[in-house]
């Protein structure tokens, strides 16, 4: 995957609905991210194996990415 590319995943991801992608098992994140992703940065064949492979190696990191764009409400805050 391009650097390119990857910055456009990782900008997808934390626009992505906060919501959404935390209520979702591993399987069904990893599924959704690689269709929506692909539905708005058109992917080849290849290109879209290597976004497959790249995301379940990271499901931790996107979950805790994910986690930190929650906003909080002024009572959590230190």
């Amino acid at each position: 995957m391009t650097p390119s590319l990857l910055r456009q995943f990782w900008h997808f991801v934390e626009q992505a609905q906060v919501g959404r992608l935390l209520s979702m098992d591993d399987h069904s994140l990893q599924g959704w991210l690689v269709t929506q992703f692909s539905d708005v940065y058109p992917l080849e064949h290849h290109q879209r194996h290597h976004l497959e492979r790249y995301i379940s190696s990271r499901l931790s990191l996107i979950r805790d990415v994910v986690s930190d764009c929650t906003p909080r409400s002024f009572s959590d805050r230190p």
